[in-house]
Formats: structure tokens, C-alpha cells, sequence
């Protein structure tokens, strides 16, 4: 099980918070979401061909605060795997790991909020898991910050975490119904060596008619360059909504994190590839059931020397009453380089008006093909396709729901996968 000492510290520091919390806050709610998942494929191994693979997984996530009130709150998500065929296609058959668990405590005075423990950091530049503690407050009318610093999760502790570290943090600016500026810091260290070192700025602007401006910058400090700008307008016009947007990726910078980086990406960044994307969406919402809308796309690879355009409609239709819904896309992708040259056509539905006595209460399919227009590995066309039936015990508050996935493709030969997934809801007043 990939359960460090501190995450275990911080295990045990929320079975204690949780077993205190109904005491120190009053009436506390708890909240407990099992998912239960049992998968079965065929794979090559090292010792067996075809193997037969049929991994178990449970996630189990729980909350327990208090809805209507800040206070002191725990919370808890983490996953375990069981190989029960074991015939080596995993590492390990066992696997498992603490993907979040901490105390929070937060206060309505300046919107203080505290958080001790393995947790997920937004700020910003920073999108990372953490063993620490982060503070955030508002600075006055016009101001709030945040910190954050710890262990970073992601890194490799075969060498042990006393020379590992990360800290940052967030700085805005904001004018309520006007606009929030952040500026942000990122620096992780591992094995006492810069490892990732990141600033950048990130903006949303409520303009006049409703018009809305949104999009960070990140700047690299490691490799002295910009990785990333990404900025999209929202324009309403009636029933009609149109998104322009712009992004740039410059691998090097982006991808680049230190010698010692934990990316599994950092192979991308020796292409030296710079990516340029920039297209619009255009929304309309026909009546009360219908959503149409029309994509453009292009994208630009200073490397690999193509230029790309992509144009689709997309239909969707819901029903007044459930999730019931029906659509489908079409696309043209063309380009110079033959795996961005194709069309593309996708029907999804989900379905959950079904008729009395009918042994399931949902259905739902996927199918994707992909017709090239130059073969690919000797391949013209790729196919997935994916067909679900679930049903809801309890009160809806256990739902078994067993799917099965096909997929062929000019990278694999073919792929047959079949999935039962049980998921229960739990929820309570201490």
C-alpha cells in the first residue's frame, strides 16, 4: 500500500478529529461514498499470453461537517487494488493509496480557512497534492492570500523526504462584479534540488453586456520561459452564447520541472514543440430540450511542422424529467500529418425512462469512430464502443451498474473490457 508515515500521521490525526468533531461543533453530518469496481481483460504478461487480468478496486471517500456552519471538518478519499487473478501484470497485486485526508477548519470572519494535511492545492500555478497545511484569508476589502507548504506527494521517496519540500502561495486583487487578479508562486524541491519552480498570473473579468474574461499565464523560472497562456471570452447573446479562446504550449517550459522532477511528461520536453490552439464554440439553446453547437479549432505544431483544423456539430437532446438524454457529434479534423487527418462521428445516450417492470432503471452507450484518411499502421478506421446497464437499491442509495467496453485502433489490435461498479451513499446527523 503506497501509504507514507505522514500520510499515516494524518490518518491517524482525522480518526481523532472525527471521533472528536460531534463534540466540539454540535451537530455534525456525515457523509460516507463507497465505489466498488470489478474489471476483467486480457493482457500480454511477462510469464503469459492472453492473461487473464481482473483487477478489484474500492474507493471510499468521507465527510463529516457541518453544512450549514464553518467549523472544524474532516475529510477523507482514498483507493485499494487487488489483483485476483495475479499473474503479474501488475508490479505489486496489492496497491493502494491515501489520495486526500485532513482537518479543515474555516471561520465567516475574512474567510479564514485552515487545512492540516494530505490534501489537493489549487493556486494558481499549483496543482498538487500535499502533506502540509495551508492557510487562506481575506486581506481586507480588496485583497486575500493564500500559503501553502509540506511534502510533496508525488515525489519519489525511495531516497527518503528530508531534502523534499514545496511551498507558495496566491496574492488577489478583486473589485466585487468586476475582477479578480492573482498573481502565484510555486517551488518544490526534491533531494535538496530544485525540482519545479513556477509564478504566473491568472484573470477573470465580469465585463459590461455580461461578457466575461478568463485565463492564466505561467512563467518557468527553471528554464527561463513562458509554458503556458490560456484566455477564453464569453459572450451571451440571447439564446446564443459564443466562446473564443487562445492557448500556447511551449513543451520545454511547461513540461520542464528540474533534474529531479516527478513528471511522467518530461520526455515532451525535449522536442522543443511549441503548441499553438485557438477556435470558438458557438452555443444555442433551442427550446427546452435542445442544445446544437458548432466548433471550430485549429491548432498549430512548430515541430512537427502541421497545421490542424477541426470543425464539428454537436446535437444533444434531454428530457424534460430523469437525466434522459440523446446526442451526437461530427467532425472533420485536417491536417498534415495522417493522425490529424480524419473524420470523427459520436452517438452517446443516457437513459433512464424505462418502463414498469423493466429488470434495470438506467442504460447508457458510447460509440466513437474515427475514419482516417491516410492508413495509419496499416489501420483506416478506429472503433470504440460502450454499453452500460445499472439499477438502484436502498432508496437510490446503492446503485450496481455493470458495463462493458470494445475498442480497436491502429495502436491496439483489439480490446474487450467488462466493468461491474457498486456505489452506496451513506449520510447521517451525529
Amino acid at each position: 500500500m503506497i501509504i507514507t508515515e505522514w500520510s499515516g500521521r494524518f490518518l491517524w490525526l482525522g480518526i481523532i478529529g472525527v471521533l472528536c468533531l460531534p463534540i466540539s461543533v454540535g451537530a455534525a453530518e456525515i457523509r460516507v461514498q463507497s465505489d466498488t469496481l470489478f474489471r476483467g481483460f486480457e493482457r500480454d504478461t511477462a510469464t503469459q499470453k492472453n492473461a487473464a487480468v481482473i483487477p478489484f478496486y474500492e474507493y471510499l471517500q468521507i465527510d463529516v461537517d457541518t453544512p450549514d456552519e464553518p467549523g472544524l471538518a474532516f475529510h477523507l478519499y482514498g483507493w485499494g487494488r487487488a489483483d485476483l487473478a495475479d499473474n503479474d501484470y501488475y508490479t505489486d497485486a496489492t496497491e493502494g493509496e491515501l489520495l486526500y485526508g485532513y482537518l479543515e477548519y474555516s471561520r465567516e470572519m475574512a474567510r479564514f480557512n485552515a487545512k492540516l494535511g494530505r490534501q489537493q492545492v489549487f493556486e494558481g500555478v499549483a496543482n498538487e497534492a500535499v502533506d502540509g497545511l495551508r492557510l487562506s484569508s481575506d486581506l481586507g476589502p480588496y485583497f486575500s492570500g493564500s500559503i501553502y507548504g509540506g511534502l510533496p506527494v508525488a515525489l519519489d521517496s525511495d531516497n527518503g523526504t528530508s531534502g523534499d519540500s514545496i511551498y507558495g502561495g496566491r496574492l488577489a486583487h478583486h473589485l466585487a462584479g468586476w475582477y479578480d487578479l492573482g498573481i502565484s508562486y510555486k517551488k518544490i524541491r526534491n533531494d535538496g534540488t530544485n525540482a519545479d519552480e513556477i509564478t504566473g498570473f491568472d484573470l477573470a473579468a465580469y465585463l459590461p453586456y455580461n461578457v466575461n474574461l478568463s485565463g492564466s499565464s505561467s512563467y518557468n523560472l527553471e528554464s527561463d520561459g513562458w509554458g503556458e497562456h490560456s484566455y477564453e471570452l464569453h459572450f451571451p447573446l440571447g439564446p446564443v452564447a459564443l466562446r473564443p479562446y487562445f492557448q500556447e504550449f511551449q513543451y520545454e517550459d511547461y513540461f520542464t520541472t528540474g533534474a529531479n522532477s516527478a513528471s511522467p511528461f518530461r520526455f515532451l520536453a525535449d522536442t522543443g514543440e511549441r503548441l499553438r490552439v485557438g477556435g470558438a464554440d458557438l452555443t444555442l439553446q433551442a427550446g427546452d430540450s435542445w442544445v446544437l453547437v458548432a466548433k471550430a479549432k485549429q491548432y498549430d505544431y512548430q515541430v512537427l511542422d502541421d497545421s490542424s483544423q477541426y470543425a464539428a456539430a454537436q446535437a444533444t437532446w434531454s428530457s424534460g424529467a430523469g437525466q434522459s438524454q440523446i446526442g451526437g457529434e461530427f467532425g472533420y479534423m485536417n491536417g498534415n500529418a495522417a493522425q490529424n487527418d480524419y473524420y470523427l462521428l459520436r452517438l452517446f445516450s443516457y437513459w433512464d425512462q424505462l418502463p414498469e417492470g423493466c429488470p434495470v432503471d438506467f442504460v447508457s452507450s458510447d460509440a466513437i469512430i474515427v475514419d482516417y484518411d491516410q492508413a495509419i499502421y496499416g489501420e483506416e478506421r478506429s472503433l470504440f464502443i460502450s454499453l452500460a446497464a445499472g439499477k438502484k437499491f436502498l432508496d437510490d442509495t446503492l446503485e450496481l451498474k455493470l458495463s462493458g467496453d470494445y475498442s480497436k485502433d491502429p495502436y491496439f489490435d483489439e480490446d474487450l473490457r467488462g466493468m461491474l461498479t457498486a456505489s452506496y451513499r451513506f449520510g447521517r446527523v451525529l
